[in-house]
């Protein structure tokens, strides 16, 4: 008896879906919404500047959600954006530190081999608290420093938006 009670225990185990509880994560990324915030305060720093620029605005996966582009940027400057801000999610340090961090012979250099990554000044994280939720991406003014400069303006606008 003992054993047709294994039996039809295992059998009924076997046969029935086992429903693993898992955890849900709930996750904080950029809208649509303070992506335009973001990038329209840091085009109107450019251009008050007089730089002719593009903002771009990526997700916490690192996704596209926003490009802006100044009437008279550069073709190029959307690809350049969209990859500092790629950058400094993905690293969660801005651009400029990621190019000096991986500069040379550093122990880091090789980071600079990953698709999309670039090592060029212009991006920041976008950051809720210490949690990263996107990053900014600019390019077009003539110095590095300077798009980082009107990214951190961008941020700025929208720092009531990111508490």
């Amino acid at each position: 008896m003992r054993f047709k009670s294994a039996v039809l225990v295992t059998a009924i185990a076997c046969t029935t879906s086992w429903t693993v509880h898992g955890q849900v994560l709930t996750q904080r990324s950029v809208s649509l919404q303070l992506a335009r915030t973001i990038a329209d305060a840091a085009l109107a720093a450019c251009t008050k500047d007089g730089f002719d620029v593009t903002a771009a605005v990526v997700d916490r996966a690192g996704d596209v959600v926003l490009v802006l582009r100044s009437d008279r940027a550069n073709p190029h400057n959307a690809e350049l954006a969209r990859r500092k801000a790629y950058t400094s999610r993905t690293f969660n340090i801005t651009s400029l530190e990621f190019r000096n961090r991986t500069a040379g012979a550093s122990e880091f250099a090789g980071q600079r081999q990953l698709v999309d990554v670039i090592p060029l000044g212009g991006g920041v994280p976008i950051r809720v608290g210490t949690e990263i939720i996107g990053g900014l991406g600019l390019s077009g003014s003539p110095m590095q420093e300077a798009d980082e400069k009107c990214a951190l303006a961008g941020l700025a606008a929208a720092a009531s938006q990111l508490k």
